[in-house]
């Protein structure tokens, strides 16, 4: 009988991190800005048909970096788990606070848990009457709460850093929009935008507050 290879704990973590991290940074990165009346979500994406950016509630919007297949499932189980609790309980019920904790807990156990970690970012916005609330969540599980502004991807850190520096509070939506595209550019100039994705949580349109920009609204 042979026995198996030992490997320490460390090793393994660290391996596992460096694998999700390298799979994260292939792909293009989402930037959320809030604005006075919600919160502008925008993406380099040249496909029209597969989307990184999707309502999961009311007043909830998903985004996810990666592997599109592995955050599309987590997608579809947040979609059930904001339903079943807004069924059981109410619609005001479901908070962004609450799912954001349900994806970091999934992702957690599967980093932990499983042979291949899901290379992954998500990011998950939800409004309120009085503003917005951002919650990250990693690979890994690990969750950070974003405060105006927040990124995913693998240049997600030059991103926030970018809209941190420009943006204002209370800034109307045009301005959310430019500032976002801006700080794209300000990291792709050597070979330009192929696509835009953009979605809103617009506050003004009543119960559903998520809408998808159209391609009018993203050309330049």
């Amino acid at each position: 009988m042979s026995m198996p290879f030992y490997v320490p704990p460390e090793q393994l973590i660290k391996d596992r991190a460096e694998y999700a991290r390298k799979g994260i940074a292939r792909g293009r990165s989402i930037a959320a800005v809030e604005f006075d009346n919600g919160a502008l979500l925008l993406a380099e994406n040249p496909s029209r048909t597969l989307h990184k950016l999707s309502e999961i509630y009311d007043r909830i919007a998903f985004a996810g970096v990666g592997r599109y297949n592995e955050f599309e499932s987590l997608r579809v189980a947040g979609i059930r788990h904001a339903d079943i609790k807004g069924y059981m309980y109410g619609r005001p019920d479901v908070d962004v606070k609450g799912l954001a904790n349900a994806f970091a807990q999934t992702l957690g156990n599967i980093f932990t848990h499983e042979v291949k970690p899901y290379e992954v970012e998500i990011l998950v916005v939800g409004i309120s009457e009085t503003g917005s609330d951002m919650f990250k969540i990693l690979y890994d599980g690990t969750l950070s709460d974003e405060h105006g502004v927040g990124a995913i991807g693998g240049q997600a850190e030059e991103l926030v850093a970018y809209l941190s520096s420009h943006s204002e509070v209370g800034q109307p939506y045009d301005r959310a929009l430019e500032i976002a595209k801006d700080a794209f550019r300000s990291l792709n100039s050597d070979r330009g935008i192929e696509g835009w994705e953009g979605a809103v949580l617009d506050r003004t349109r009543g119960r559903r507050t998520f809408r998808r920009l159209s391609e009018a609204e993203l050309a330049d």
